[in-house]
């Protein structure tokens, strides 16, 4: 018997592997996969501008990465003790302006260089309501703890996510042709929203994307929102905010997407490299030994065997830690 509706994922016409560039772009829940691909030495590039999560603000940085904004000292403000941009999520506030200023150029360049090197990019909307400086009218990705009355609040509709994302997706494949371009709704409750109000902004995201995915053939949809409510629908699998899903859930939607795009060859990869990875974080009883010697020198021949059989793979960390143990 099934106790559960398990979620139908459509064949991509493309998979991942280790010859592909991935970026992930949007709310924390892309750093959730994003990190995973990370951590198992894919090239991929998570976030770069930071967190954000309507689709007006992800959208925006965009564009300015592509069009190679310079942001200067009148575009951040100082509160809190910290330099800050509205632009921008909080990691790149700093106390000094200049710090803050030449982080957040950085990042705009290094989105930038990403996005013209990928394969595939990964964006993740979180909530379809975005605030606006009351005195300007901008949307601002972070309020950085500003009084409520400097903004206002509203839903996006629909045809303002697409409208403003079917430029986007032109800038994008003007820059990168072969880029392809996978949207996800993280199923991440926003809770301060309330119940109904949460699905309404939810459903804007998914009915925008389902027009976008029919505006664009080089745009699809990966349903870790359905996934999520469907498939582990069960407050098991959530964290202790029962808002944020656990590591558990989080798991379970890398697996499915390993399912969705990772071929039998990748799948064996990504076991090669783990035995890496956790042979280099054993802690050894002695060191010193010829029996650990051998350990790690038997480890750095599978890495160059890998590096032979998958292409070039970060093993840095992985080397210098066995290469430090005087091997034989």
């Amino acid at each position: 018997m099934e106790f559960h509706t398990k979620i139908d994922i459509p064949a991509f016409d493309f998979g991942i592997s280790y010859a592909s560039r991935c970026i992930f772009v949007g709310s924390c829940f892309a750093e959730n996969i994003g990190n995973k691909l990370t951590s198992t030495k894919f090239h991929t590039s998570v976030n770069p501008t930071g967190i954000l999560y309507n689709p007006l603000s992800i959208c925006k940085s965009i564009k300015n990465a592509l069009s190679g904004k310079k942001y200067g000292d009148n575009d951040v403000f100082f509160s809190g003790g910290t330099w800050n941009c509205f632009d921008f999520h909080s990691r790149f506030s700093k106390p000094e302006r200049a710090s803050c200023v030449d982080g957040i150029n950085v990042a705009v360049k290094t989105l930038a260089d990403e996005i013209r090197n990928a394969d595939v990019m990964f964006v993740t909307f979180g909530t379809a309501y975005v605030y606006e400086l009351a005195e300007s009218g901008k949307v601002v990705c972070n309020c950085h703890k500003q009084p409520e009355k400097d903004f206002t609040r509203h839903l996006l509709k629909v045809d303002e996510i697409v409208d403003s994302w079917t430029e986007c997706i032109n800038s994008l494949m003007k820059t990168n042709p072969k880029l392809r371009i996978v949207f996800t709704v993280s199923p991440i409750r926003h809770w301060r929203d309330g119940a109904h109000l949460n699905q309404i902004s939810k459903s804007t995201l998914l009915l925008a994307i389902n027009e976008l995915n029919n505006l664009f053939p080089q745009t699809s949809y990966f349903p870790a929102y359905e996934i999520v409510m469907d498939e582990l629908r069960d407050y098991r699998f959530y964290a202790t905010d029962m808002v944020h899903p656990s590591e558990t859930a989080v798991q379970y939607i890398w697996e499915r997407f390993g399912e969705t795009f990772f071929s039998e060859q990748t799948k064996a990869n990504i076991a090669r490299i783990g035995k890496i990875i956790a042979a280099a974080n054993h802690r050894p009883v002695n060191p010193q030994s010829d029996e650990y010697k051998l350990f790690c020198k038997k480890n750095l021949d599978e890495i160059e065997r890998i590096k032979t059989d998958i292409g070039e793979v970060d093993f840095r960390e992985e080397e210098g830690r066995f290469e430090g143990s005087g091997i034989l």
